[in-house]
């Protein structure tokens, strides 16, 4: 198939075409353009007055419409597929597998039945939000069944689904926690520190071995003090590092945000979710693991409890509230935080902007950055009513 897409507006993690153009050869972008589009063979087709940005990467989610990851290898791969479409709907098209602290046993089974989603492309990996974390910093994760690395474990787990293990979050301080890095660095894993206890040099020492990524920056870690700086400004400071933010108004102050886009820049934050199974559904009971949960006006905690339990975010609501005033600066930046950092952070290399090359994933915006269509390896898909 060959396409020819214009849009009155096209966002690139550069810049913005107004109006721009983009032709596509089967599912893989061919050329980019702005200004008026150029002749040639193929079907064209014009989306108007539309803000076109590429398709949404989320490295850090675990449910959405009712379902959740973790409940994968209890009640089947339709958890994991029920999760995935209510976030592609929402523009989402390339997603991660986020789990949560369990027994060895489950966390084997769980990935065990998620490797074939990944096998398949309808997951871009897994991500394993513990067991390896502290419990003074455990957030929404079974006490239970947190523990320090072993090797042993982490051979059977990199055996069972070799290449599907995309991301694992380990707190540094935890016995044979630098050795557990390496381990997964060597095996081709994207290590985050998150969910820790760590001081500022244990941190260091930490990226030092080869993690990358700061799995919720802020939450789960102790906060910046003046003589004891903690992980923060370990994470902060080293530019081998991108921060994910869970911008979602409940877990950080939207001027906190706004201070770390300015001191690490925009091309080291990635925007998550850190969606569970309320994400695209209303209030009411879930659950998370092992936990019950309660969503009260679109707030998750820990049932009987003020802990927040993930959210329930959706990747075009964190997109619409980067990009609301529209200027340039603003959509280069959501789409770079949305799209283009993710994508690179978890080594993607096709996908993630809108250039030659890449994987053509779209998502369209009316006028008011309300979601029209989403687009997945140039096939639409349809868009959730509610996100219009």
């Amino acid at each position: 198939m060959n396409m020819l897409l214009t849009a009155s507006r096209l966002v690139t993690s550069e810049s913005v075409h107004s109006p721009g153009w983009v032709r596509i050869a089967g599912d893989t972008i061919v050329a980019v353009g702005a200004g008026p589009a150029p002749a040639g063979e193929g079907d064209r087709r014009d989306l108007g007055e539309v803000t076109l940005v590429p398709g949404f990467v989320d490295a850090h989610v675990h449910g959405g419409g009712g379902a959740s990851y973790p409940e994968v290898h209890s009640v089947g791969a339709q958890a994991a597929l029920t999760a995935r479409a209510a976030h592609l709907a929402r523009g989402t098209t390339t997603t991660m597998a986020s789990l949560v602290a369990a027994s060895p046993a489950v966390l084997n089974e769980q990935v065990l039945a998620l490797a074939p989603l990944v096998a398949d492309g309808t997951l871009c990996g897994m991500h394993l939000e513990g067991p390896w974390l502290s419990p003074e910093r455990k957030g929404a994760h079974d006490e239970g069944a947190l523990r320090a690395p072993d090797a042993n474990e982490i051979d059977v787990l990199l055996a069972a689904a070799p290449g599907a293990i995309r991301m694992v979050t380990i707190a540094p301080e935890l016995p044979g926690a630098l050795a557990a890095i390496e381990r997964f660095v060597d095996a081709g894993v994207v290590v985050a520190i998150g969910h820790t206890e760590a001081d500022f040099e244990r941190t260091r020492n930490a990226i030092d071995a080869g993690a990358t990524v700061a799995t919720h920056l802020f939450n789960a870690m102790p906060p910046l003090l003046h003589r004891a700086p903690g992980p923060v400004l370990a994470l902060l400071d080293d530019r081998r590092v991108t921060l994910e933010l869970v911008a979602d108004g409940v877990h950080l102050h939207p001027e906190l945000v706004r201070f770390v886009e300015q001191s690490a820049g925009t091309d080291r934050v990635m925007l998550v979710t850190d969606a569970m199974a309320a994400a695209a559904c209303g209030d009411g009971e879930y659950r998370l693991g092992a936990l019950a949960v309660e969503v009260h006006e679109g707030v998750a905690t820990l049932a009987g409890t003020d802990t927040i339990a993930g959210s329930t975010a959706t990747m075009d609501a964190l997109f619409r509230g980067r990009a609301a005033d529209c200027s340039e600066a603003s959509l280069v930046a959501a789409v770079r935080m949305t799209s283009t950092n993710p994508a690179r952070a978890l080594g993607l290399d096709g996908i993630g902007d809108i250039a030659v090359g890449r994987r053509a994933d779209f998502v369209v915006f009316d006028d008011d950055l309300r979601l029209r269509e989403v687009i997945l390896a140039a096939k639409t898909v349809e868009p959730a009513a509610n996100a219009r």
